[in-house]
């Protein structure tokens, strides 16, 4: 059996290596102070801004010398200072890393709203690569792929303890090209195989419809640069839809929304605000500690506004869903959500890599923090199918022989429910729950002289 040993020598070597990573003052100071052979080790006598713990960089040129000299394969020591980074930050969170150039690259394009690949958002969660949400109209999408779906495997290989950054990477890829996620689904004793064909995801990150008269639906799919003045032409529009008249009820949409831009979610929940504080970040730095406040003007005049949401509603999501909740501006609607109540700072970096940082944690205006919590609904509705019992048949009133016509004038057809709705159980409830507001907002707003004119009858 070989063998090999670390001198003194060589870890004075890996000691001058880190150095270089220094800034000046700091490596000339490590220098100086570094003990020598079998000098007893203590913490460097820098100043508190610079404190070293010596023993634990002592041991890290030992592993650094080792590797290089033992691996099975010969690595650089760029290689190494690479890896090392990347463990730094890969050790923080699931939502701090390293970026390689194309990764910073596709970052800054998907908040563009263009980029290629899958079309899903993943995270680590206990080393496994986890689906936060899939994006509306892509090819995760239309695989079926859902929340909370575990990635084993990205073309046969083990994605477990798959560094974040590096499963992003073998995800992307031309458009047209193919790729096999093995997928192990909650409730599901087997895992299964998806193929899907990556293609350009151009997100839309706002859709709406008028739903029934008087009723719209504004869906947010991703919280972008634009997303506020798309949904202010949104909010434009349906009203245009309903022939000129406001709007009575509006369901906005953040199922599956993994979130986006702080700044577009503030600006989301502005439009639906008078005043008073939307969201606010603290963190150790000032400029993390950031206040966002409402601006004057209601979009919707007070009209009943009900938010849906769902596990795969995160980050800049729940940034909405708790400001309107906590103003109670709106009835949240579905299941609890995600939980990532984290603030992440983009950082070029001089060698064209990126650093992604957490760097604050965001409150809602009651000063909640939803890390790892998550926004709870007001309405409890879980996703499900809902199938309709074939009635009995009986008799009624019209089936009677020699029975009274009804005399009054034939009432207004009903409008068609929207296809939106159908087989989509909780936007249905949500459906009837602002429908019902609409009623008995009709009913509390007639003049005093038409309510009491209403037949009544006494005991």
């Amino acid at each position: 059996m070989s063998c090999f040993s670390i001198t003194s020598q060589h870890v004075q070597a890996g000691l001058l290596s880190l150095t270089l990573l220094l800034t000046p003052a700091v490596a000339s100071e490590l220098l100086a102070a570094t003990p020598h052979q079998d000098e007893p080790s203590s913490r460097l006598d820098l100043p508190s801004d610079y404190l070293l713990p010596l023993d634990e960089l002592r041991t890290f040129a030992e592993v650094f010398e080792r590797i290089k000299q033992a691996y099975v394969h010969p690595v650089t020591d760029a290689e190494l200072l690479e890896y090392a980074i990347r463990g730094m930050l890969d050790g923080l969170d699931p939502h701090s890393s390293y970026m390689s150039p194309d990764a910073f690259q596709q970052l800054q394009e998907s908040t563009q709203g263009e980029f290629g690949g899958l079309g899903i958002e993943i995270t680590l969660n206990d080393g496994y690569l986890e689906i936060v949400s899939p994006i509306d109209d892509t090819p995760a999408a239309a695989a079926g792929l859902q929340a909370q779906d575990r990635i084993l495997q990205i073309d046969g290989i083990a994605a477990r303890n798959l560094p974040l950054d590096e499963a992003i990477e073998m995800m992307r890829g031309p458009a047209g090209t193919e790729i096999q996620l093995t997928i192990q689904r909650p409730g599901l004793t087997q895992p299964f195989d998806v193929t899907l064909t990556r293609a350009v995801i151009q997100i839309v990150s706002v859709r709406h419809e008028l739903l029934e008269e008087d009723i719209g639906y504004l869906r947010i799919a991703q919280f972008q640069q634009r997303t506020a003045q798309e949904a202010e032409r949104a909010l434009a529009a349906l009203q245009q839809a309903n022939q000129g008249r406001p709007l009575q009820g509006l369901i906005l949409d953040l199922r599956n929304n993994p979130g986006g831009i702080l700044q577009a979610a503030a600006d989301i929940s502005d439009l639906f605000l008078e005043s008073g504080l939307i969201v606010y970040t603290e963190g150790r730095l000032p400029d993390t500690q950031m206040r966002f406040e409402a601006s004057a003007g209601d979009r919707l005049a007070g009209v009943p506004l009900v938010v849906l949401i769902n596990s795969g509603s995160a980050s800049a999501s729940e940034i909405v869903a708790g400001a309107l909740q906590d103003h109670r501006r709106a009835v949240i609607m579905g299941s609890a959500s995600f939980g990532k109540g984290s603030v992440q700072t983009i950082l070029p970096l001089n060698n064209n890599y990126g650093l992604k940082m957490t760097t604050a944690l965001y409150y809602t205006p009651l000063g909640r923090s939803i890390q790892n919590q998550g926004i709870q609904p007001d309405i409890e509705v879980q996703a499900a199918q809902i199938t309709l019992l074939q009635e009995g048949r009986s008799t009624r009133e019209a089936d009677l022989p020699r029975h009274l016509e009804n005399q009054q004038l034939p009432a207004s057809a009903q409008p068609r429910p929207s296809r939106a709705t159908q087989g989509d159980y909780p936007l249905h409830e949500a459906l009837n729950l602002l429908k019902g507001l609409a009623i008995f907002r009709a009913s509390s707003a007639l003049p005093a002289s038409e309510a009491s004119s209403l037949p009544s009858r006494s005991h």
